[in-house]
């Protein structure tokens, strides 16, 4: 046996696909348990429970098949402590190279008293139904539901009539997540030295998440002595979850000098099962959790991304590889810095001195205390619309519009002429004709319209919209572009940027000259 043979070794035993997709509304179809089935059985799962095959048809035939198709994993069907769940469930994965029963009964004094049963009744029930398990597979797994609730005498008695009966792992469920970390530990302890036969078999642990302590849990009872540990892909599961397969698996990969042991994993494909089981349950992982969370390898503060630049190590306890991802990430926000802004520059080819640097992180602060994250695009669209800025005739100052259902729209523009302040009310057909007209006003011309194009850099509704504008002023041609979360403000940039244009392109010209032959590269 494991527990006797392999002090070191610990068995992942996966019940995503059946306590997993006991989450309310995460039922998975057919194809999609197939398709996690295979993932699991691909990144060295041990145990797959596939399913409870006689709560429906759809369930025993995603057993059976899922055992038809293991290569590498032995497969596990759940059976309540009856003959007909149990003879059933064998029926599924009998299929299985390498196959399993898991038999089950409530045994603390809440769950004995729903089938109303005395402790010597239920004993005798469980030498039957694992005797009977026992008899069609040579690897039976026996749970007493709710052990951590169950008194302590008869939770001994109940686990030694297990073995005598045949089973071959006795697995101690923490069912309603009620257990400490240190109790988990002693539990398994004091079981493994007081219950006769123990050494013979391997004790499990099955923690659920009601307290927020399974993954602290399921690692204290190995320091217990147990050897295989219940989990779930994202920690999916009843209520708050059970003890998420990843987060056992690298904390003992990460912290392996407290805790010595190794498991079959490939944790290369931890973030690609992970995203897939989150699909196809419609339970998305939070950002901030851990191993697997959008958050988990990302750093927006200033002093963190200028540390991680530096050496990764300063806030990094392990490697984003590791887990199948191609790297750290360095999201710009609020709360980045100069540092995180340049090395984001330098990864989409713009090279920037100081004094452009300086510029250009004020433009980015404004736009990131407007919105909660900012993009590559937001800041390619940064750099766009700042593009020779300084030598801007016509720049904005300020802008009010009030729209509504009530009338035409009112916008006032405050602008910067030539370095002379003055401003202008307008009124039009929609808050952008109205901010139009005032700048005309302000700035009269001839120039007319020949494009005006909005769309979205970036999703969600704080996204910057970057508008273009393209101007003809007799036969002279000019486009502007800017972004803003607000797209009316973003739109009267992108009017006063192509109105620059055709400024210099009349001075390029020059009297007489062929405004045809002035390409877009001079004006910049």
């Amino acid at each position: 046996m494991t527990h006797a043979t392999d002090q070191d070794r610990v068995l992942i035993f996966d019940t995503t696909l059946r306590d997993g997709e006991q989450s309310p509304g995460a039922t998975m179809t057919h194809s999609e348990k197939l398709e996690i089935a295979e993932m699991l059985d691909e990144m060295g799962v041990d145990i797959i429970e596939a399913g409870f095959p006689i709560a429906s048809e759809g369930d025993f035939k995603a057993v059976s098949e899922i055992a038809k198709r293991s290569k590498n994993s032995r497969i596990c069907g759940l059976a309540r402590a009856n003959f007909a769940d149990i003879d059933r469930c064998w029926e599924a994965v009998k299929h299985a190279e390498q196959n399993r029963i898991h038999t089950f009964i409530g045994t603390s004094p809440l769950h004995r008293a729903i089938p109303n049963l005395t402790q010597d009744e239920m004993a005798e029930k469980i030498h039957e139904t694992v005797s009977h398990a026992r008899n069609l597979c040579e690897n039976v797994q026996w749970s007493p539901m709710d052990a951590t609730r169950t008194e302590w005498d008869y939770l001994c008695r109940v686990i030694e009539i297990a073995i005598k009966a045949g089973a071959t792992t006795i697995n101690i469920p923490d069912t309603v997540g009620y257990t400490a970390p240190a109790e988990s530990a002693d539990l398994i302890r004091r079981l493994i030295e007081t219950v006769p036969g123990a050494d013979d078999v391997i004790f499990a642990t099955h923690c659920h998440n009601d307290l927020g302590m399974a993954t602290a849990n399921s690692l204290a009872a190995v320091a217990g002595g147990a050897r295989q540990i219940e989990c779930t892909i994202n920690g999916l599961g009843e209520r708050a979850g059970n003890t998420a397969l990843e987060e056992v698996v690298m904390a003992m990969k990460t912290r392996h000098d407290i805790m010595p042991w190794h498991t079959g994993i490939d944790t290369t494909k931890i973030m690609a099962i992970s995203r897939r089981v989150a699909t196809v349950s419609g339970f998305n992982v939070q950002f901030n959790k851990a191993i697997v969370g959008k958050n988990a390898f990302a750093h927006e503060s200033g002093i963190h991304q200028d540390g991680m630049l530096k050496n990764r190590e300063n806030f990094e306890i392990m490697r984003p590889e590791d887990i199948g991802l191609s790297g750290t990430s360095l999201p710009l926000g609020k709360h980045s810095g100069r540092a995180a802004l340049r090395d984001k520059l330098e990864h989409l080819g713009y090279e920037v001195g100081d004094n452009q640097l300086k510029d250009i992180f004020v433009r980015f602060k404004e736009l990131a205390d407007r919105k909660k994250e900012v993009f590559d695009d937001d800041v390619i669209a940064l750099m766009r619309s700042g593009e020779n800025a300084e030598q801007d005739h016509l720049q904005l100052v300020s802008m009010k519009v009030i729209c509504g259902t009530g009338g035409p729209a009112e916008a006032t523009v405050e602008m910067e002429i030539d370095g002379k302040d003055v401003s202008a009310t307008a009124h039009g057909d929609g808050p952008v004709d109205a901010s139009f007209k005032a700048i005309r006003e302000l700035h009269p011309n001839k120039a007319h319209l020949q494009l005006y194009q909005v769309h979205a850099v970036t999703e969600g509704t704080d996204a910057q919209a970057t508008v273009s504008v393209r101007l003809e002023e007799d036969g002279m041609i000019a486009t502007g572009e800017s972004a803003n979360t607000d797209t009316v403000v973003a739109s009267a940039k992108a009017y006063i940027n192509a109105l620059n244009r055709l400024i210099v392109r009349r001075e390029k010209a020059g009297p007489g000259a062929d405004t045809r032959e002035i390409s877009y590269k001079d004006l910049t």
